[in-house]
Order: C-alpha cells, then sequence, then structure tokens
C-alpha cells in the first residue's frame, strides 16, 4: 500500500510599494444613457409555480415519494375520475412533480408569452420527453399573473442502468420555450408619475452628474438633479406628461461619457480572474518561490524464520522528500498595468491560484490601484 501525504506547501512573495502614483488617464467611453441606468418602478418580476409532468418514459417519481401521486389524484379529480383505493397502491413512474419558475417583463400585457424554467422536486431520473401540465404562476404577493404549459426542452440526457449509465449535463430540470401566458395586466402607466428616475446600475458620483448635466443641456436647466451616485430624478414639465414615453426615449437616446472602473474580480473557487482594461500598479518587486515537502510511506511484510517463535507483521518504511524551488522574480515599473504583471508572472512559471494569492498580496501592500473583489 502507498499513499503520499503534503505536510507543508509554502510560497514566499515580497511585495515592496515603491511609490502611490496615479493611474493612466483613462479615456472616456461615450455610452447611451438606456445602457448605464433603468427607470426607476419599471422592472422584473419573479414568478414561481407547481405543477405535474407527465408522459416520461419509466423515469418519474418513484413509489417513495407521496406529493406526484396526490397531486395527480387532485388534478384527475377536478376532471371527474373518481379513484378508489390508498395512494400506497398507485404505481406511477411516468409523471414528475415540478417547481415551475418565470421572469415577468415589465409592460406585461395579458397574452404575453414567456419562458419558463421547470426543476423536479421528487427523485425522478429525467423530464425527458415530458410535458407540463396547465398551472398558475404566482408572485411574492400570493397572485396570480400568468400560467405555464407545454413540452419541456432538456440541455442534457441521461442513459443506460444504473450500474453503467452516462449522464450529460442535469436532466431533471429543462425549459419550456414560450410556453408561459401572461394573464393580468402589469404594466406602469407613466402618465400617472409626477416625476421620474433613473437608477445607475453601478453607483459613480461623476456619470450621476453628467447624466444630468445631459438632460439639462437636452431639455432645460431645472428638470434632471443628481440626488445620489444611484439616482436621477426628473421633474415633468406640464406638457411633457401626456407624452412620457416620448421623453424617456429621447432620454435614452443621449450620451456621456463613462470612465470605465478599475476593478479586478477574483474566483479563488475555480482560479477565474477577470482585468479590467484600466487597471494600473505602482512600482513594486515581487518574489516567488515554492517548498514542497512529501512524504512517502511503503508497507512491507516481515517474515519470521522457520520454526522460529516469531509472528508475521507489517512494517512501515518511511521516506521523505523535500524539493525547493529557486526564487523567481518580478519587476514591475511606476504605472505598470495588470496585463504586464500577469505577462511576467505567466514568465516566471505562475499557476492561475498564485496569480490569485499575488494580487491579494499586492492589493494589501497598496500598489494595486483598483478595487480588488474577491467572490
Amino acid at each position: 500500500m502507498r499513499f503520499s501525504r503534503c505536510l507543508m506547501a509554502m510560497s514566499w512573495l515580497l511585495v515592496w510599494g515603491l511609490a502611490c502614483g496615479s493611474a493612466r488617464d483613462a479615456v472616456l467611453r461615450p455610452v447611451r444613457i438606456q445602457d448605464i441606468t433603468t427607470v426607476e418602478g419599471v422592472r422584473e418580476n419573479s414568478l414561481i409555480g407547481y405543477g405535474m409532468v407527465v408522459g416520461l418514459n419509466n423515469s418519474g417519481d418513484r413509489q417513495q415519494t407521496i406529493f406526484p401521486a396526490q397531486t395527480l389524484v387532485n388534478i384527475l379529480r377536478k376532471m371527474g375520475v373518481q379513484l378508489s383505493g390508498s395512494l400506497s397502491s398507485m404505481q406511477v413512474r411516468n409523471i414528475a412533480a415540478v417547481f415551475i419558475t418565470a421572469t415577468l417583463p415589465p409592460f406585461s400585457s395579458p397574452g404575453t408569452r414567456i419562458d419558463v424554467d421547470v426543476s423536479s422536486v421528487g427523485d425522478a431520473k429525467s423530464l425527458e420527453g415530458g410535458v407540463l401540465l396547465l398551472s398558475p404562476l404566482y408572485g411574492a404577493d400570493g397572485e396570480s399573473y400568468a400560467s405555464a404549459q407545454g413540452s419541456v426542452v432538456l440541455g442534457g440526457y441521461t442513459a443506460g442502468t444504473r450500474t453503467n449509465s452516462v449522464q450529460v449535463n442535469h436532466p431533471t430540470s429543462g425549459r419550456v420555450l414560450g410556453g408561459g401566458l401572461v394573464e393580468r395586466d402589469t404594466s406602469v402607466d407613466l402618465a400617472k408619475l409626477a416625476k421620474l428616475a433613473l437608477l445607475l446600475r453601478n453607483y459613480d458620483f461623476a456619470t450621476s452628474q453628467k447624466i444630468a448635466d445631459t438632460i439639462n443641456g437636452r431639455f432645460g436647466q431645472d428638470w434632471a438633479h443628481a440626488v445620489d451616485g444611484r439616482r436621477i430624478e426628473i421633474r415633468l414639465s406640464d406638457t411633457s406628461r401626456e407624452s412620457v414615453s416620448r421623453v424617456l426615449a429621447q432620454i435614452e437616446e443621449l450620451t456621456v461619457g463613462v470612465q470605465e472602473p478599475a476593478k479586478v474580480i477574483v474566483n479563488e473557487r475555480t482560479g477565474t480572474i477577470v482585468l479590467g482594461q484600466h487597471v494600473s500598479l505602482s512600482a513594486c518587486s515581487i518574489l516567488h518561490g515554492n517548498l514542497a515537502i512529501e512524504i512517502t510511506t511503503q508497507y512491507q511484510v516481515s517474515q519470521p524464520e522457520s520454526l522460529s517463535q516469531g509472528q508475521t507483521m507489517v512494517v512501515p518504511q518511511t521516506t521523505v522528500h523535500a524539493k525547493e524551488s529557486a526564487a523567481n522574480r518580478v519587476e514591475l515599473r511606476e504605472g505598470a498595468t495588470v496585463q504586464e504583471l500577469i505577462s511576467g508572472l505567466q514568465g516566471i512559471g505562475a499557476t492561475a491560484r498564485d496569480i490569485v494569492a499575488i494580487l491579494e498580496a499586492i492589493k494589501a501592500a497598496g500598489a494595486l490601484q483598483a478595487e480588488l473583489e474577491v467572490i
């Protein structure tokens, strides 16, 4: 028997922030107001429901799952079918209980088609080939806003037996394209609004003020007011209240200069790093090296001599191997970009997880002129 165990993995990272120089001047990128803002009150709403998928090929919920059978009995009773006997005697393998989720878009009117997602609740193996029966969809207030029905489309499949099977993606969740039908009008009457408010998707005081100045320059000095880094209030005149949609269309087509935020997103679980284009670094020096100690244990059987009083025993023999690599160094000049840092780290053989640790250390030393977000 052979097993190995890593007792120690150490890396030295030495970062000296030599100066906190200013970042490179970022170029203002013209964008439409529509692309970076939303109108207050105009939003999507989440819907949820419970339903039944039928028509499965012996891959539905099993007998130990009670609520699918109860749901089936209730559906049949509504259709005039009276069942005798207990639920435990029912042997139905072609049905599956599912939760239904959907998003109700803004200005949805009765008759609007939406896509819905279905996910198995019980122990069904697959929803392949199933059809979702008519089910109501409810909002957070408990009211029904839509209904869903249709064929379930999967993004995966499963094949084989229990002992020898192949599965691709998740066959227990699927999508009904256009299967949701809006039953209640949820549109907002813009004509009744005394004032409008635009909300920035990402808060920025400079961008908020620029939007207000751009709107005032187009319509008048007292139309827009930047309340904070996310909200811009717009006061409508008496003549413009009758055509709020026209005013919003003109506002959304206006362009403002936006400076891209300096931000680095790090996912430590997967080692993924997403870098902004204008992220810069102060002058620093990075020293990186690895020390690994591996202990390997082998078990050997010790046999006693013939006609002796000894016993057969298992004797472990342990071997220790230590390996230390030379420290690698990367020099960065003042105002260097993260792209130059990544290129330098890749040149010394650093992995994605090494780069994550190095970025965190650079941020702690104050040499990273950007926001570091770890998810």
